[in-house]
């Protein structure tokens, strides 16, 4: 119960102060300021690098899965080829 009362003062505390200050919970620089800075710029950079190293990860991901299919597919017998042409073959 005391733990809640607290959070109740903490939140209104920082909701006085925005309300007092408001220039305190306006946007930093980068957000509100020129797109056309270099901080604007390099935040842009730094978003796309996250982006592609977290595809990237998330692809290596669902390839190890794909191998683990393709191997326990090959250890019960079955035959496994991957490859498109022969998938094309198959079809006909």
């Amino acid at each position: 119960m005391l733990g809640s009362s607290r959070h109740v003062l903490r939140t209104t505390v920082a909701a006085a102060l925005m309300l007092a200050a408001p220039q305190i919970g306006w946007a930093c620089t980068v957000c509100f300021g020129d797109p056309n800075s270099a901080m604007s710029i390099g935040a842009s950079w730094g978003i796309l690098v996250m982006i592609t190293i977290t595809a990237g990860v998330l692809g290596c991901f669902a390839r190890f899965f794909l191998y683990l299919l393709k191997r326990s597919r090959m250890a019960i017998g079955e035959r496994v080829d991957l490859s498109p042409s022969s998938q094309a073959r198959s079809h006909s």
